[in-house]
């Protein structure tokens, strides 16, 4: 796995090539929970949908966190409800991707990089929005 976020993503110390090592790791990841046999250089056109749905997520999650992480910890009473906070988001962030995804699939649309684009900004928006309480 190392190997392919090296090839795909080469570190060059920039916070947005780490968000996006963390993103296509965290991906390949839950590739391979939720297929165990998954081929990683030959993925099924089922689990590279899958794949690219989860480095989205992840990589809107780590947007999120790049530009308002740190607010949310000073904000929060404790390092615990931070964490639990960053947690919801993060789930949450999951959730609305892959509803999109859904969406996307149901409709019979073809995955674009367009479309993708659209699924980011409305997620970032979407949780802009209902956690703003967080960093005020």
């Amino acid at each position: 796995m190392d190997a392919l976020v090296e090839a795909v993503r080469p570190v060059d110390g920039s916070q947005d090539a780490e968000a996006e090592r963390a993103s296509i790791r965290g991906s390949l990841s839950d590739v391979l929970l939720r297929y165990p046999d998954a081929d990683l250089l030959n993925l099924s056109v089922e689990q590279r949908a899958f794949a690219i749905e989860r480095f989205t997520a992840m990589d809107v999650f780590h947007r999120y966190e790049l530009d308002l992480g740190k607010t949310v910890q000073e904000k929060a009473p404790s390092a615990t409800v931070a964490m639990r906070r960053l947690k919801e988001i993060k789930d949450y962030i999951k959730e609305c991707v892959s509803a999109s995804f859904r969406k996307i699939a149901t409709a019979r649309t073809p995955l674009t990089t367009g479309k993708i684009s659209q699924v980011v900004a409305q997620a970032l928006k979407d949780t802009f929005e209902v956690f703003e309480g967080y960093v005020e």
